[in-house]
């Protein structure tokens, strides 16, 4: 086409030239705003599987991403030793004292009624209330005493990995906010980038159709629009890790790298409030891989205390019951302390949550991590399908760029 068609043509049709880079703008932005959803909606799989069909990236990959966020959290972030060490063994049993005493008495009624009442209604309510006495004395110090033994050792009743995994697999919705939460600004970044890079591509794109009118430059626009952009958005996430002069111009550094303190206070907040929680670290002592091992040593604990404080009534008891008699009775006392005790500790949760001090110990541990370590705190939320989104941007654009073209020609 000679120059003068080319300016008759623009003069022409001007409102339709103009319309492209907007609707390349508007290609950027809705490829952008589909992969985002893409990667967290919807959190079951919809549709016929194993093909037809489609599963948030990160639901579909919920194992995967929680043992990624958990070998980050486990390996730089939080030691379990050095946080409960944090505890006081005597302010804890202090804190839980009531509660503790009044589930002493409960259980030691229980297991006397259970296994001989009459004596029990037959000793004397002096003698009653002189054990009930002695083994309440002494129930703060076991638990003091259990405490500082579980926090030496605290690997061998925790499995602190195996509780992050299994909340965020439990519960896909919280893995989504998880990174979703740490990532806003990333995913606002990435939509309105579409529509920057978008409207540049489509200002080439108006000059093309200008020269060629060929029906194949929108859909080929189209295509290119939401592939690139899907693709370089993704890129400025995470790159260049340290600040990086252009051209002697422009300064650039990732937007998720440039917010470091801010995404680590976002971090160690989603992580103390919701997954390093005291309901979650006592459900996973008392129903983790490694719960046994708990209630060995509580079971252990309580029976010496009341082969040493039973005093009185010992003799009594023993002779009336008989020796094997008084050891089940005390396994059974151990076993409803092991169930129940625990329990108690809930009362104690506002001083555990303040010494444990989870939240801030994880904003420290992330601001002192590598710009690479940092960066594999949200990378692999991207990295497993990142060609699915890309490719669904392409699609889309080219979709679109199509539709554009039979417009045109029409």
């Amino acid at each position: 086409m000679q120059l003068q068609e080319i300016v008759a043509d623009l003069a022409e049709h001007w409102p339709l030239y103009v319309s492209m880079p907007f609707i390349a703008a508007l290609i950027g932005y809705v490829t952008k705003r589909v992969a985002i959803e893409m990667m967290f909606r919807p959190i079951e799989f919809v549709g016929i599987r194993p093909f037809l069909g489609w599963q948030g990236v990160l639901p579909a990959n919920a194992e995967r991403m929680a043992a990624t966020a958990t070998d980050m959290l486990t390996n730089n972030l939080v030691d379990p030793k050095e946080i409960f060490a944090r505890l006081d063994p005597d302010q804890l049993a202090k804190e839980i004292e009531q509660p503790l005493l009044q589930v002493v008495e409960e259980i030691t009624e229980e297991v006397m009624e259970q296994y001989q009442p009459r004596l029990w209604e037959a000793l004397p309510s002096g003698a009653k209330e002189l054990l009930l006495r002695r083994i309440q004395a002494e129930a703060p110090k076991v638990i003091a005493k259990i405490m500082r033994e579980l926090s030496d050792n605290i690997e061998d009743v925790l499995d602190l990995k195996n509780m992050v995994i299994t909340n965020l697999v439990r519960d896909k919705s919280l893995l989504n906010r998880l990174i979703r939460d740490i990532s806003r600004p990333e995913m606002q970044f990435i939509a309105n980038s579409g529509l920057v890079f978008g409207f540049a591509l489509g200002c080439v794109q108006l000059l093309v159709w200008a020269l060629t009118k060929s029906p194949i430059v929108m859909p080929l626009f189209g295509l290119g629009i939401g592939w690139f952009t899907d693709w370089l958005a993704l890129k400025m996430i995470f790159l260049p890790r340290e600040p990086r002069e252009f051209f002697g111009l422009y300064t650039w550094q990732g937007v998720f790298q440039k917010r470091r303190d801010q995404v680590a206070a976002d971090y160690g907040d989603m992580i103390a409030r919701e997954i390093i929680t005291i309901p979650n670290l006592l459900e996973a002592i008392l129903k983790g891989p490694k719960a046994d091992r708990l209630f060995h040593l509580i079971g252990r604990e309580v029976q010496r205390t009341i082969d040493a404080q039973a005093g009185v009534v010992k003799p009594l008891v023993a002779a009336a019951v008989g020796t094997r008699k008084w050891q089940e009775m005390k396994q059974a006392a151990a076993l409803k302390a092991a169930e129940r005790v625990p329990d108690t500790i809930r009362y104690a949760e506002e001083y555990a949550v303040n010494a444990l001090d989870v939240r801030n110990t994880i904003v420290d541990r992330m601001r002192q991590l590598s710009p690479m370590e940092f960066e594999e705190l949200l990378r692999p939320a991207f990295r497993q399908d990142e060609w699915k989104l890309i490719a669904v941007g392409a699609i889309i654009g080219g979709l679109v760029g199509e539709l554009q073209a039979i417009l045109l020609l029409h």
